[in-house]
């Protein structure tokens, strides 16, 4: 079991609902901002981790297969989303609407590493499916920008065109575009100042290893400072500073960067356990009750993704069949990406009335707790899934220990799988079957025993 689980659990249970130890909602009256801030580092730190351990050149490669698993698959999740919550929520517009399923429409790549980074993935999910999956749910998330805007936009200006009018210059040239761009230059110029550095001897292995957070909150504070798209610039960071290979072999055998990343998950969802809305989950002035609220969290995993992929997976040379669709389909897990959208959506909201009198007074009101109960709904599932696969194999067959030549919790951290791993197991079952041969004594049976001597 992760730590994506383990932490949310421990979370509610030190937090207000339970123990009431850990509240982060009475430490300021700015808690969203709080929220968002804590959200915004970690996932610059694990997308700009993501950017820096994916292959060289991944994105020129393997860019067909993510074109077509993020954009169709997100447009097409947004849409499906917020149809059943203006269905499942008749108080809420579909605009409205438009505006939650927005918060739920990013994978979230700290789940995704968690998850696909297992023992388990690693000896059972092609290598290939688990590098798409990661460098998807890297992309993705900071694309979750556009579709946000223009339902705010929608939301709150006088007229549709003026809406669109900003939603094509502001979102997507000026926060997305030129925010990938920025991203991309600070990593190459940063890419090309570090090896000649290393070449004249100024930078030792140390410095290349602290880079990972030095740099993946320099990009995020430089962007965010000009209004771009920060996590996006982060992935692209990332992504630019390994482009030629470079970085990747100096920081490839330390584990410093794991050990990271594990710490920051480990803080991040136990603090989102502690931030979950319980008293907010039955809202019957809205229209908000738990068994919607877990009928919205069944269709979000099964239409959300699933049906487009198994569509467009026959154009993605990485999914060969619908098995593996479906796979691709089924693990895209909702979390600290929506948690930081929900309340960056929530900052650009006016703050509701009580009772309310407005649509988007509506709207503040039912955000977070929907966002919040369907993050919860994920991350049990998600989370969950590898630990019950693995429980359903162990029962049906033999089980058997796997030798490894690094410790077995630093599969769980690694963002991004690498080729030595699907090496690895059957290596080490090959040595165990021949261990197993080696130690093998074979006992006289019991009929043996009741033959005579023979003589000499």
């Amino acid at each position: 079991m992760n730590e994506v689980v383990l932490g949310t659990g421990f979370g509610i249970i030190l937090g207000p609902h339970v123990l009431g130890i850990f509240d982060p909602r009475s430490w300021t009256h700015g808690t969203d901002v709080l929220t968002r801030e804590i959200m915004r580092v970690v996932l610059a730190t694990g997308l700009f981790a993501i950017g820096v351990e994916l292959p060289k050149r991944y994105l020129a490669d393997h860019a067909k297969s993510l074109l077509i698993m993020v954009v169709p698959t997100m447009a097409f999740g947004w849409l499906i989303s917020a149809t059943f919550i203006h269905v499942l929520f008749p108080k809420l517009d579909f605009v409205s609407s438009l505006v939650i399923s927005a918060c739920l429409t990013p994978t979230d790549p700290i789940i995704s590493a968690a998850v696909i980074g297992g023992k388990f993935a690693v000896k059972n999910v092609p290598l290939p499916i688990r590098q798409i999956l990661v460098a998807e749910s890297a992309s993705n998330d900071g694309l979750a920008y556009p579709f946000l805007s223009i339902a705010i936009y929608l939301t709150t200006e006088a007229t549709r065109e003026t809406a669109f009018e900003k939603w094509l210059v502001i979102s997507w040239l000026y926060q997305v575009v030129l925010g990938t761009v920025l991203g991309a230059v600070i990593g190459y110029l940063f890419s090309r100042l570090m090896r000649y550095a290393h070449m004249k001897g100024f930078l030792d292995r140390e410095s290349y290893v602290a880079q990972y957070i030095a740099l993946a909150l320099f990009t995020v504070g430089a962007t965010n400072s000009l209004g771009n798209d920060d996590l996006l610039a982060a992935f692209a960071a990332g992504s630019a500073i390994s482009w030629d290979g470079h970085f990747n072999i100096q920081t490839e055998d330390d584990a410093f960067s794991s050990i990271l990343d594990l710490v920051l998950n480990c803080a991040c969802f136990i603090y989102i356990g502690a931030w979950l809305p319980f008293d907010r989950f039955d809202i019957s002035e809205l229209g908000i009750s738990p068994w919607r609220l877990v009928l919205l969290v069944l269709v979000i995993l099964v239409l959300r993704r699933i049906p487009s992929i198994l569509v467009l997976y026959k154009w993605m040379p990485e999914v060969s069949n619908w098995r593996e669709a479906l796979f691709c389909g089924h693990f895209g897990p909702i979390g600290v990406g929506a948690v930081f959208i929900a309340t960056l959506a929530q900052s650009r909201l006016n703050v509701p009335q009580n009772p309310p009198s407005s649509q988007q007074d509506l709207l503040a009101i039912a955000l977070q707790p929907i966002v919040s109960f369907v993050v919860l709904g994920s991350i049990l599932t998600h989370g969950l899934s590898i630990p019950f696969f693995s429980a359903g194999r162990r029962t049906l067959t033999l089980s058997r220990s796997m030798i490894t030549d690094q410790p077995d919790w630093l599969q769980w951290v690694r963002r991004v799988p690498l080729q030595e791993d699907a090496e690895r197991v059957p290596a080490a079952s090959e040595n165990e079957t021949q261990r197993e041969g080696q130690n093998h004594v074979e006992w006289p049976r019991l009929s043996d025993l009741s033959d005579p001597i023979p003589e000499v």
